[in-house]
């Protein structure tokens, strides 16, 4: 695959993979540390998961990078079940993973849409605006 891909966009195995480690570096950006370890933090008070739009190797990239599956009880990567945000099959998806009914959900996205989408399941949901904002806003819909 990856020789039909240098072929087919003319480049040298050297290009092919330096576009690949700068695609990886813009996707998995850097880390947001303050509202990880709060996010990390939740457990065991409660069932944590990682709702991500993504794309074939995101798991094994984050895992590496960040270790989200070591934090969270449940990730749900679009690539893999093969529909996304704001999706409604995604919402129900990843509280059938949970175990959890759709009016216990408390959920983070910095995407209005992801928002809409998971208020029109039934979660509570927290448009992301700045890292406090997103902390408080979380932590008061969990205290109720």
């Amino acid at each position: 695959m990856v020789d039909a891909a240098r072929a087919r966009l003319g480049v040298s195995e050297d290009q092919l993979t330096s576009f690949w480690t700068l695609m990886w570096e813009e996707y998995l950006g850097k880390l947001n540390v303050e509202l990880f370890e709060w996010f990390r933090g939740l457990r065991p008070r409660f069932r944590t998961g990682i709702l991500s739009n993504s794309f074939v190797g995101a798991r094994e990239r984050e895992q590496e990078r960040y270790g989200f599956a070591d934090v969270t009880d449940v990730i749900v990567y679009s690539h893999e079940v093969g529909f996304a945000k704001p999706d409604p099959r995604v919402y129900a998806l990843t509280c059938e993973r949970l175990g959890v009914d759709p009016g216990g959900v408390v959920f983070l996205d910095d995407a209005p849409a992801a928002v809409e989408g998971a208020r029109a399941a039934g979660w509570q949901a927290v448009l992301f605006g700045t890292t406090a904002q997103a902390i408080a806003d979380v932590d008061a819909c969990l205290a109720t």
